[in-house]
């Protein structure tokens, strides 16, 4: 099983908002040095809590930093953009990072970025669809482009000028392009097994219950087969929210207070969801009522925490609920306290990763 870092990232809204870019900058350089495979970076616009407004531009900041990971975007909300804009902003990171760039897409999540950029009531998924279908196009074919759509047409057949470079749309460093990931929330996606006949692979999110996110490899499993593909457990990512410490007492001390950084996420997080009348993604029976649903039940069922020992077996459990994947993603959280932060990072890449691919048997890099 690989080590990989997804953030989204999540802080307090009091904090300093120039601080907290340095040490998200920071999660990922660190990551980088311990050997984490990849690391993806989340994106929203109207959030002072999550405060990277886009992942690419935070990406290209720590492009040239960084000498091993592979970096991604986790995701770019494809109804909040114009594909032109994402298809040569993505290309340049992509030429940027000389082939170490993960292209995540989504529809977004966050309902205040949907009103802000008019898509609140629009078929969002539509809108999705369309735009990478363009944005594919675009790398695949050749100015002037001709593609007309619901919601988007381009062209530059009145403006170009070839000769001069006008009128033409950059490519990826990656051939035909960046390997395209989705992150799947819902049980039973439906959308997965489409993105699965597409070739896009999956990332689990850390806030789901672990017999949800084992509900997603059937679905991918039967995405692939439909495009007369074979699935590859190797493919699939699993984001988790874990803290590691040198003792069992100060890690959950730190990881399962409500007034900490984990906490803090799994409130916010709570709170939004009930903002529009939906928690049962958090519950790990329907039969649970919303009401139980609290912040003290989250971190207990959904972070694990503990010394190095208790994180193994906390991990190989979870594993065997969710079943075989190939890349587990550590999730960032706020640094509240950022030594502590910092150790449970080193703590996860040293110590409790090597003890849980012991434990699995010989594996390979994912795919």
């Amino acid at each position: 099983m690989n080590l990989g870092f997804f953030t989204m990232p999540m802080h307090p809204p009091g904090r300093n908002y120039t601080q907290t870019l340095r040490e998200d900058r920071e999660a990922v350089l660190l990551a980088d040095r311990l050997g984490y495979c990849e690391a993806f970076i989340g994106e929203h616009i109207t959030d002072v809590c999550e405060t990277i407004p886009s992942c690419l531009t935070f990406i290209a900041s720590v492009a040239h930093d960084t000498r091993q990971i592979r970096l991604g975007s986790g995701t770019v909300n494809l109804p909040n953009n114009h594909p032109v804009q994402v298809a040569a902003h993505v290309a340049m990171v992509d030429h940027m990072l000389e082939g170490r760039f993960i292209f995540g897409i989504g529809p977004g999540g966050l309902r205040s970025d949907m009103e802000v950029c008019g898509n609140l009531d629009a078929d969002r998924n539509a809108m999705f669809v369309e735009c990478i279908d363009q944005i594919l196009a675009i790398w695949a074919g050749d100015a002037p482009y001709n593609l007309k759509g619901r919601y988007w047409n381009i062209s530059t057949e009145r403006t170009l000028i070839r000769e001069a470079g006008q009128g033409v749309i950059l490519k990826p460093f990656q051939k035909p392009h960046p390997p395209i990931v989705v992150t799947v929330i819902a049980p039973h996606s439906k959308g997965l097994v489409a993105a699965a006949q597409r070739g896009w692979r999956p990332i689990s999110a850390n806030f789901l219950q672990p017999r949800w996110a084992a509900t997603h490899w059937p679905m991918y499993r039967q995405g692939r087969e439909l495009a007369g593909q074979r699935a590859d457990p190797r493919d699939w990512r699993v984001c988790k929210s874990i803290f590691v410490a040198d003792d069992d007492v100060a890690a959950r001390r730190y990881a399962t207070s409500a007034d900490g950084p984990y906490g803090f996420y799994y409130w916010n997080l709570l709170t939004k969801r009930r903002g529009h009348g939906n928690v049962d993604i958090f519950k790990h029976d329907l039969g649970v009522p919303d009401a139980a649903v609290t912040v003290d039940y989250l971190l207990d069922r959904l972070v694990i925490c503990g010394g190095v020992a208790s994180v193994v077996d906390q991990l190989l459990a979870f594993r065997e609920t969710v079943g075989d994947f190939g890349t587990l993603l550590y999730c960032g959280h706020d640094w509240a306290d950022p030594k502590l932060a910092r150790r449970s990072m080193e703590l996860m890449a040293e110590k409790v990763m090597p003890a849980v691919n012991a434990a699995l048997g010989p594996a390979s890099c994912a795919a």
